[in-house]
């Protein structure tokens, strides 16, 4: 295969986690982690863009030492591992949160709050660890959400009451409320259950990754972004070299630079990260 060119300046690569970088059993396999270090070697940074929220990350950026930001909970937030800085963080407004609660308290809805070290619920919401479609995440159980309204980044629910869930999703969306991105969707994993999820509008992970490289001073023709699902989308929307595996949707294959002949069971992320140190010593 051609060497593309533009592999000799990538300066920072980013990807998704689970779908691409993870296996199905959630590890990220031995070849990903060889070429992440060698690419280090050669000043290429590397870092994450996923649906997770933060503390689901913490374990994965140590195992593969990375120092720069990370983007969590759809671009919602930026923070690094090790200090703890927060960059950058979309919050959902206190009064939307409070609002949230009122209804499901009414209609009798398991919610909880996400932040950035933890999902909280209420011993009322006791089944939301079970139920919830949030990979690695510290659930925390607490008495009260009532000092917790700050710091919200999402607004979860979680459920069977399609009907319910719909009201809500209704009664948060304009012209009721303004500035919220409601998304209403049936578990993949969980029979029979549903979740609507509420952050604060104008954020996404393509948005979230051009902040954070302003902070790092990197063009993004100088990145590139991996990933395999419509959460990547608009990774791919931006001026980076765009690479999904072959696990990836048609939607990314469309747009992307890159297909990759492996999948993420297969260490597919490893086949770019080749290209790209055998670009570096060309």
């Amino acid at each position: 295969m051609k060497m593309d060119k533009r592999l000799k300046y990538i300066e920072l690569i980013i990807s998704d986690l689970d779908g691409t970088l993870l296996n199905n059993a959630g590890e990220c396999g031995n070849e990903n982690k060889k070429l992440i270090n060698e690419l280090k070697k050669k000043n290429v940074l590397f870092t994450f863009a996923s649906g997770r929220i933060h503390s689901a990350l913490r374990g994965f950026a140590s195992e593969l030492n990375i120092k720069i930001p990370i983007i969590s909970l759809e671009g919602s937030l930026i923070k690094n591992n090790e200090d703890g800085a927060i960059l950058f963080e979309s919050l959902v407004p206190e009064k939307y949160v409070k609002k949230a609660l009122r209804y499901a308290d009414k209609l009798l809805l398991n919610v909880a709050l996400c932040h950035a070290d933890a999902i909280y619920y209420t011993d009322s919401n006791s089944v939301i660890p079970q139920i919830m479609d949030k990979f690695g995440a510290n659930y925390q159980a607490v008495d009260s959400y009532e000092n917790l309204y700050r710091g919200t980044l999402e607004v979860a629910f979680a459920g069977d009451n399609k009907d319910n869930l719909k009201f809500v999703k209704d009664k948060l969306s304009f012209p009721y409320a303004f500035g919220l991105n409601v998304s209403y969707f049936k578990s993949i994993t969980h029979d029979g259950i549903y979740y609507l999820e509420v952050r604060k509008h104008g954020t996404s992970k393509g948005k979230t990754l051009i902040k954070l490289l302003k902070k790092l001073k990197i063009s993004p023709k100088n990145t590139a972004v991996i990933g395999d699902w419509y959460n990547d989308l608009s990774l791919f929307e931006t001026d980076s070299y765009k690479v999904t595996l072959s696990n990836g949707i048609m939607e990314l294959k469309r747009k992307a630079d890159l297909i990759t002949g492996k999948d993420n069971n297969e260490d597919g992320v490893a086949e770019f990260l080749e290209m790209v140190l055998r670009a570096k010593v060309a």
